[in-house]
């Protein structure tokens, strides 16, 4: 709380979000027109990430048995420690002393750069953004904009520092010396660690959308390739991927299509030149199972990944993603960590942000959230002082009497307790002098 504090105060940073929202605004709408009717693309990817969901078990089982009789080799994980014990098994098995690594939001989960790091292990970023933030140790800011805080004159600086580039570096600059840098990495690395964007069930075949190319690198170039994706990234079919990669791309950084969309159904045979010797896919669990129980919130595993909800969030806005991870992090942070320590934020949000219009498979942030505090207060983890403190709230709102008989005064009083922060970076708007009902008395002359 205390760092989204300070990011409250953090000028730099908000503008440097409103920017980024206003291009992507106007990006969007040229983006959006390879759609005839967008509306219906929205429900229909709804209607299939929904159906995908509710079959989840059975999609899960079709795609692990093509996935395997194709080559690849599949483990699952129940939780982060499971995940990370199969990839250092994997890493040490192999005696691997260098990896490569493209951005994946599943792989942050499981925080394998520090675990790595313990190991005495090599890990390498490929993708710009992550590499930059790596140097930096700084943690990602957006699903799909990792560095979306860092301005043009803070890159300059840190490759000036770093790197000795010239301080007039352009931004082709900076990203020409970074694939030079990274190329030796790809050559040398014996695994490459992805995260993917969606598994398809018929065909068991691997989908992983990008814009540099370093994602195909770290895929083909390694002797080993080590996917790392949840189970809820699982479509039925090869024939879905056109709606749901088309989306992906115009909301995700409101371009018409990704530069690179690679579909990747088996290891390297023997007949071919590029490819991994070894695939292999480490299923995550790490909670989604506990989501999918509940009947309500189990929508939320509907998403494709996007980052559109933090986008259009006016609360990640202001205080950032390496505060707070966005409106559909909101929801399942504290259904898959501990309840009582994230149920906070669930509570943040005023529920009066645009957020179901943007998400592409219509994902309800409004009614999950309300029912994630519905679900907080039935299972008592809200205190004994918020319990009566709404108590003789909802007593008084129930009687006028007890309204009126506080005070224009007393309630302005217990209204700014409530709502201003101890910093004193949110206050109350002014009040009126009188009360509604007291004005109304004097002026029409009516008495209770």
């Amino acid at each position: 709380m205390k760092a989204a504090e300070v990011n409250l105060q953090n000028i730099h940073l908000h503008d440097q979000m409103h920017e980024w929202r206003k291009l992507y605004n106007e990006k969007f709408t040229q983006a959006a027109t390879q759609f005839s009717n967008l509306s219906a693309a929205m429900q229909r990817a709804a209607h299939l990430r929904w159906k995908t969901i509710e079959h989840l078990d059975k999609y899960l089982i079709e795609f692990e048995s093509n996935f395997i009789k194709t080559g690849g080799r599949v483990i699952w994980a129940q939780d982060t420690t499971d995940a990370a014990v199969e990839i250092l098994n994997i890493l040490k098995r192999n005696n691997i002393h260098t990896v490569v690594k493209t951005k994946s939001n599943t792989v942050a989960e499981i925080n394998l750069n520090k675990i790595l790091e313990e190991e005495v292990i090599s890990l390498v970023e490929t993708d710009f953004a992550d590499f930059i933030l790596q140097y930096e140790e700084e943690s990602s800011t957006h699903m799909v904009m990792p560095a979306l805080h860092k301005s043009k004159a803070e890159l300059n600086d840190f490759f000036q520092k770093r790197f000795d580039l010239p301080e007039d570096s352009t931004e082709q600059d900076m990203v020409r010396f970074t694939r030079k840098f990274l190329r030796e990495e790809f050559f040398i690395a014996g695994a490459g660690i992805t995260g993917a964007n969606f598994l398809v069930a018929d065909s068991g075949a691997i989908v992983i959308s990008e814009n540099e190319g370093n994602a195909h690198l770290c895929a083909t170039v390694p002797r080993i390739h080590i996917v790392v994706c949840g189970i809820d990234k699982i479509v039925p079919s090869l024939s879905d991927l056109d709606l749901l990669l088309s989306l992906l791309s115009v909301y995700g950084s409101a371009e018409k299509t990704m530069s690179y969309n690679h579909v990747i159904t088996a290891p390297k045979s023997n007949d071919e030149k590029d490819g991994a010797e070894e695939l292999i896919l480490i299923l995550l669990d790490n909670g989604r199972s506990d989501i999918l129980a509940k009947e309500t919130q189990r929508q939320a595993l509907q998403c494709i990944g996007c980052g559109a909800c933090q986008t259009a969030s006016d609360l990640y806005n202001l205080i950032g993603g390496n505060v707070y991870g966005g409106p559909l992090q909101a929801i399942t942070a504290p259904l898959i960590m501990n309840a009582a320590e994230y149920k906070f934020l669930s509570e943040a949000h005023t529920l009066g942000e645009g957020l179901n219009e943007i998400c592409p498979v219509k994902i309800d942030f409004k009614k999950l959230l309300l029912q994630n505090r519905h679900d907080f207060v039935k299972e008592g983890l809200n205190s004994r002082n918020e319990r009566w403190f709404f108590y003789a709230w909802k007593k008084a709102m129930l009687k006028r009497e007890l309204m009126g008989w506080t005070g224009i005064n007393t309630r302005k009083h217990i209204l700014e307790s409530l709502i201003k922060s101890k910093e004193g970076l949110r206050k109350m708007p002014a009040s009126a002098p009188k009360s509604f009902n007291e004005w109304w008395r004097e002026n029409k002359r009516i008495k209770y």
